[in-house]
This record gives structure tokens, C-alpha cells and sequence, in this order.
């Protein structure tokens, strides 16, 4: 009894729920019949799309639908996922795609397809005035009476069936503000079209509450305004692929050979290439590859595009560098042995044979060193002769060279690669420099139509040389994005040396800060402030740039203490106060960042003990997690948080012998990680020392 008293109530409310969608099912077919010339099923899918305005949803109908061959497109529909502009074909015939190309019944409806892609393009520009990425704006073509799921370039194919769910799972792009703003602006620029919607009383708010988003029209600047502090406000990730409007320009723009992207931290460089990757996904019928240095930035990147443009989220590749070398590698068949923990033996061996006891065994520099000296300023530029290294600008590298040490650096490089080779073992550079000569000399099989490089400064000239050899000079092909003034690697190059020529506007350089607050901003430039530095295109900057801010509300707090112990339970002690002070989810958008190995694992023990949940960089893949944040300050490039904490930041800052040129440049390159590190941060930036020396 009691098991058909519980299925007769839920029957009930099944009813009960039910009522409310039919009546606003009736009211859309009523107000969809006023399109008498429509046929049957046109009529229904109308009806599908003005049952959505009932969810807060717009949509904006051409007056001449249907019945008429001068009409443009048949629909503009606004809601949380974004801007659609919807095509409904009464086709007697199901669509085929074939190469690229339209057709029905053994018809081309090719004309259909650029009609739609048209007014798309002029959708487009109408929304980058209030500040919307023209990602959000998505062509569709609906066919009434078919069961149709696909997509012919950028527009997806949808059944009168599969509009509706297909809508609704779009994830939220708008707020019901910004949705209503966006609508009316479209029914400005779009004059032919009238706005339309279900009547469908609804039941009377509560007296004397009023609907937070019932503001009236919004201007320009107060919808840029309202949609900044509505992304400020929602989880970092969101914040991450936040578009301001005056980058919505660079997404689009045609360029007629390879670009570059550059400006300061904080300026919303990665943003725009993601968009940007979006962009040419949707137009170019080749596939997008998306590179960086880092090998846990593809995951976050990934899955930030996956979220934006999920259309077109297969046909762009994420991978790091040497990753996506090795694929390569493995895919033309050529045999490729990296190993790195043998190839370090391998040096170790040569250092004990032949340099040890050489001339620069004298110079107050580490082993590793001269590791890196072989790695970043030989093998990472292609140097292949002693006369070529003799008298090579050896760029971010400050301990001066008489030629007797280059030519005991040139022993040393000589005697690795000959135990190397002999163990059969490759290492980084070696997988570079066998992609790159399969690139050139196989130029016509490149996979890609485009290649978009994030964090360029922090390649080797090799590593830029291949990516600019799988698309050459091609308009569109190549995008560089980055800022020396956050290399964290040593050595250096200039884009010239790649054979990479950027003129005029193929040349954009962004100076408004978006992510940091002008007190978090002037602490990370006070540090680099004496620092100039070469932007990989031969012009020397100061290393405190101007910078326009647009964030004041952030602070920084500076933490001394006398002993590491005292240090580490301040720094728990700020932690737990200022999680207490937060919403729910207290830890998911804040960050401990460390400046080495041995410094992350201590604190991985400290907060692991301390009941703190912990997700480590390495491991994070962009999707918002209830947990803190844990990497090192390279680890942490390209990414950024709300509150960001680093324990004993001041450590590598001190040390060496004084007036030694090495330690002069470990010192500075230790500054430019660091600055790299402070500005992840957003609203809050932490910052620990310890006196006791």
C-alpha cells in the first residue's frame, strides 16, 4: 500500500510539473501560428524557440519569415549560452554534407550556407561592441521534420528534435542582464528583425522583492562594467577566459603572414590566443595546434576551450613542446630515445673527464651551469661550429667568456655528445632538432593549418623554428604570444634569428592589466624595476614598464619572521583566516607557489598535516576544485588566482659570492621567475620571509 501511495504521488507531481510546460507549449505554437506561410514544421520549431523565452531567453524573428526569397535569416536567439543565428530549412530531403559542400535531393545548398555564415559575420561585429567574444556567437541551420546532428564547418546541423536539448545544454555565458542588453542592441543593428515571446501569466512576485537583474537598458560602459565584476565574482577559471572588449578586436584580425602578441603580465595575452585558436578553428578547415612550454598547461588550456567553443574544441590540438615533438617523431616512423636521467650521466661524465679540470673550473659558477650553457645557448639555438658559438651573443647570460672558456665549453659540448651518442640516448634538444629537420624536409604533409605558440619567450630558437616550419609565412599560420620580461629560463634569441619577420600590425602590444591590483602590480615591478631586458625582437625595455591598471580593491601582505618554524605557522595561521573569511569553497581559487622542488615538497607535508586539501599543479586540469593550489613558480606560468601566497620568497634573492658575475645572473633570472610568480596573483598576494640567514 504503502509502495502505491508513494507512485501515486509522484505521478501527481509529475502532473503537477507537466501543467505549466504544456501551457507554455500551447502559448508558443499560438504565437508561432502568427506565421501563417510557415509550414507545419517550421512552425513547431518556432514554437520550441519562443518556449525558451519563457527562460529568460530572447529571440528576435525576421519580419518577412518565411514565405519570401528576399528574407535574410530566419531567427536571432540571445540567452545564457550565448548569440545563435538560427536558419530553419523546410527541406523535403534530408542534408547531405560532402567535401565541404551543402546539398539536398542531389541540389548544392551551398547559397543557404553563406547566407547564414553572412549574417553570422555581421552578428559578430554587432556583439564585439559590448565586449563579447565573437565565439559566443554561433550559426545554426535547423531543419524541421528531420533527425539531423553534425556540423559543416563552424554551423552545426540540428533536427527540429535536436534544437531544443542542444540549447539548453550550452553552458552559461550571460547573466539575464546582460542577455537583455545584448537583445536589444541586436534588435538595433538588425532593424528587419522584431522580438517575440510566449504570454504565459506567471505568478506575482513577493511584495516588495524586487528581481536583482530588473535594471533597464544598459549602456555601452555599464555593460562592459556589469560584465567584468560579474566574471571578478565567479570562479577563477571563468575569470581566465574573460574577453575584454578592446581584445575582441585581435581575435578576428586577418594577418598576412606570422604575429605576435606581446605586453606585460596581467594583459590577457593567453585569452586572446584562446580565442583566437577558437576563431581559426571555426574558419579554416585545417587543424589547430595550440603549444606551450609547460606540460600541465595544455590539460588547463584544453579544457578552458572545451568549455568556450565546444563545437570546435576536437579540431585544436593542446600540447606542450617536446610532447608534441615525440608524436611527431613516432608518426613519421623516426626512432627517437629520450632519456633524460641518462643523458644527465652523460654530462655528469663529460664534466668529471673534461671539464673539471678545465679553465671553467675557475669561474665561481655550478656544474649546472655549463649544463645549461651546452642545453640553452648550443644545442637550444642550433649551433652546430666551434666559429659560430666563438662569437655568439650569448643573450640573458651576463658571466663574460674570454674565447679560452668557449673553447673549453666547445670540449665540454663535444665530449657530451660523444658519450651520449654512444649510450644511444637523446635528450630534449636532440628530439627538437630531428622534428625540425622532418618538418623542412617534408613541408607540404604539415598536419596544421594554424599553429598558436603561448609563453614563446620560454622556447628554444630551435623549438620556434620548427613550429614556424609546419606553417611557414602562411596568413593566419603563426601566432606567437609571450613577454620576455617573464622568461624563466636562461639563454635567449630574437625572432629574426627563427627567420620570423613581424611588420607593422602583424606586431600588437597589449598594455592594459586586467588580473592584478595596482598595489600587487607596483610589489612585482618593484622587484624587476633595474632588470632590463630584450623582448625577443632586439628592443631593450625597462623592467618597469607602464602599465594601465584597472583593478585597485587587491593587497598585499608582507609576513617577517625569525625562524622557518615561526614563518611556516604564520603562514597556516593567514591560510585558515582568510579561507574563513570566504563563501563556500574557501580554497579553489588560491595558490601556494614555491621557488624550487625541495621548497613545494616541504610544503605539500606542512599543509597535508595541517588538514589542508591540497591539489597540486601538476595534477590540476582547469576544471574549479575545493582544493589549494600547490606548484612551483615555473609550474605556475600562465595561470593565475585570486589569492596567491609564497613562503620565503626572498630565499634565492640572496647568496653567491659578492660581485660574482654567476650569482649576479642566478639572482636575476631568480627575480624573473619570482615576478612571474607575484603576478598570478589577482586580489590578494602573500608574501613570507625569513630572517635568520
Amino acid at each position: 500500500m504503502a509502495a502505491g501511495d508513494s507512485a501515486s504521488r509522484r505521478a501527481q507531481e509529475a502532473r503537477r510539473q507537466e501543467r505549466p510546460l504544456r501551457e507554455q507549449w500551447q502559448a508558443a505554437r499560438r504565437e508561432a501560428g502568427r506565421w501563417e506561410a510557415a509550414s507545419q514544421g517550421e512552425q513547431r520549431v518556432a514554437a520550441q524557440l519562443l518556449v525558451l523565452t519563457e527562460r529568460g531567453w530572447r529571440l528576435l524573428v525576421d519580419r518577412r519569415w518565411p514565405g519570401t526569397r528576399s528574407a535574410n535569416v530566419d531567427m536571432l536567439l540571445v540567452g545564457p549560452g550565448g548569440v545563435f543565428v538560427i536558419d530553419v530549412k523546410n527541406w523535403r530531403s534530408r542534408p547531405e554534407v560532402s567535401d565541404g559542400h551543402l546539398s539536398a535531393g542531389g541540389e548544392s545548398r551551398d547559397s543557404d550556407y553563406g547566407k547564414l555564415l553572412a549574417v553570422t559575420k555581421a552578428a559578430e561585429q554587432a556583439v564585439s561592441a559590448l565586449g563579447m567574444s565573437p565565439v559566443a556567437v554561433q550559426p545554426l541551420m535547423v531543419f524541421a521534420g528531420q533527425r539531423v546532428s553534425g556540423a559543416l564547418g563552424r554551423v552545426r546541423l540540428l533536427g527540429e528534435g535536436e534544437v531544443g536539448p542542444a540549447l539548453l545544454a550550452e553552458r552559461v555565458r550571460l547573466r539575464p542582464a546582460v542577455v537583455r542588453a545584448m537583445a536589444d542592441h541586436l534588435e538595433q543593428v538588425f532593424p528587419a528583425y522584431e522580438g517575440s515571446a510566449v504570454e504565459v501569466a506567471a505568478p506575482a512576485s513577493p511584495q516588495g522583492r524586487e528581481d536583482d537583474d530588473s535594471t533597464g537598458l544598459f549602456d555601452v560602459e555599464k555593460l562592459r562594467d556589469a560584465a567584468m565584476a560579474a566574471a571578478r565574482e565567479a570562479p577563477i577559471e571563468e575569470w581566465m577566459t574573460f574577453l575584454d572588449p578592446d581584445q575582441t578586436g585581435l581575435v578576428g584580425r586577418r594577418w598576412s603572414g606570422p604575429a605576435r602578441i606581446s605586453g606585460p603580465a596581467g594583459t590577457g595575452k593567453t585569452v586572446v590566443g584562446l580565442h583566437r585558436a577558437a576563431h581559426l578553428a571555426q574558419r579554416t578547415s585545417g587543424r589547430v595546434l595550440y603549444v606551450t612550454f609547460a606540460k600541465n598547461l595544455p590539460r588547463v588550456q584544453g579544457t578552458f576551450l572545451r568549455t568556450m567553443a565546444p563545437a570546435v574544441a576536437h579540431r585544436v590540438d593542446f600540447r606542450s613542446l617536446h610532447a608534441w615533438a615525440q608524436e611527431f617523431l613516432h608518426e613519421r616512423g623516426i626512432a627517437s630515445r629520450l632519456h633524460k636521467e641518462k643523458a644527465d650521466t652523460a654530462f655528469s661524465l663529460a664534466w668529471k673527464g673534461v671539464g673539471r679540470d678545465s679553465c671553467l673550473g675557475a669561474i665561481e659558477a655550478p656544474p649546472g651551469y655549463w649544463q645549461d650553457e651546452i642545453r640553452y645557448v648550443i644545442k637550444g639555438r642550433g649551433i652546430t661550429a666551434f666559429d659560430e658559438y666563438a662569437v655568439l651573443p650569448r643573450r640573458r647570460r651576463s658571466t663574460s667568456l674570454r674565447r679560452t672558456h668557449r673553447e673549453a665549453v666547445w670540449a665540454l659540448y663535444e665530449e657530451y655528445e660523444r658519450i651520449r651518442k654512444d649510450r644511444e640516448v637523446h635528450d630534449f634538444d636532440d628530439i627538437l632538432a630531428l622534428a625540425l629537420e622532418e618538418a623542412r624536409a617534408h613541408p607540404e604533409r604539415s598536419p596544421y593549418g594554424a599553429v598558436v605558440v603561448d609563453e614563446v619567450q620560454d622556447l628554444s630558437l630551435v623549438g620556434v623554428r620548427l613550429l614556424h616550419a609546419l606553417v611557414g609565412d602562411a596568413p593566419d599560420g603563426l601566432l606567437l604570444i609571450g613577454d620576455g620580461q617573464q622568461a624563466v629560463y636562461p639563454g635567449g634569441f630574437r625572432l629574426s634569428d627563427a627567420g620570423i619577420d613581424i611588420r607593422g600590425s602583424r606586431g600588437q602590444v597589449l598594455r592594459v592589466n586586467y588580473r592584478n591590483s595596482k598595489e600587487i602590480l607596483d610589489a612585482a615591478l618593484a622587484v624587476v624595476a633595474e632588470d632590463a631586458f630584450e623582448d625577443l625582437d632586439g628592443v631593450r625595455l625597462p623592467g618597469r614598464r607602464e602599465v594601465d591598471p584597472t583593478y585597485h580593491d587587491g593587497h598585499v601582505v608582507r609576513v617577517a619572521e625569525a625562524t622557518v618554524a615561526e614563518h611556516d605557522q604564520a603562514l597556516l595561521e593567514g591560510l585558515r583566516a582568510d579561507a574563513a573569511s570566504r563563501s563556500a569553497r574557501p580554497w579553489a581559487d588560491a595558490a601556494v607557489l614555491c621557488p624550487s622542488w625541495a621548497a613545494l615538497k616541504h610544503y605539500q607535508r606542512l599543509l597535508t598535516r595541517a588538514g589542508i586539501p591540497v591539489c597540486l599543479l601538476e595534477h590540476y586540469d582547469g576544471q574549479p576544485v575545493d582544493g589549494l593550489k600547490l606548484g612551483s613558480y615555473r609550474r605556475a606560468k600562465g595561470l593565475e588566482f585570486k589569492h596567491v601566497y609564497l613562503p620565503r620568497h626572498d630565499d634565492a634573492l640572496h647568496g653567491g659570492a659578492p660581485g660574482s658575475e654567476s650569482a649576479h645572473e642566478r639572482r636575476e633570472l631568480a627575480r624573473s621567475q619570482l615576478f612571474v610568480a607575484m603576478t598570478r596573483a589577482r586580489d590578494s598576494l602573500w608574501l613570507g620571509s625569513v630572517h635568520e640567514r
